[in-house]
């Protein structure tokens, strides 16, 4: 499974971006999608999470500006960001936890990096 991340950049403050998040590879499916950042210096954090029912955890510093989606038809996934804050300057990495068979496994992207400018 392959995770292809695209839509980061560099945003002033109040800005927003859409990123997005791609599947592909074939003999599975998709428990859950999230992202998560880790800015410089600190430990990787769960930004947000969707299940294939399309149910969603946010963390509490986004509720209220970013919105997590997916496509399960395309096995895509995106993240809404509204109101950008500097705080929020990050590199954005990308999870899924698929199933094949009975087996469970985890795949990240590569990152894509969003700065914020004050």
């Amino acid at each position: 499974v392959q995770l292809v991340e695209s839509g980061g950049g560099l945003v002033q403050a109040g800005g927003s971006l859409r990123l997005s998040c791609a599947a592909s590879g074939s003999g599975f499916s998709i428990n859950y999608m999230g992202w998560y950042r880790q800015a410089p210096g600190k430990q990787r954090e769960l930004v947000a999470r969707i299940s294939y029912d399309s149910t969603t955890n946010y963390a509490d510093s986004v509720k209220g500006r970013f919105t997590i989606s997916r496509d399960n038809a395309k096995n895509t996934m995106y993240l809404q960001m509204n109101s950008l804050k500097p705080e929020d300057t990050a590199v954005y990495y990308c999870h899924a936890r698929t199933r094949t068979g009975w087996n469970e496994y985890d795949y990240w992207g590569q990152g894509t990096q969003v700065t914020v400018s004050s």
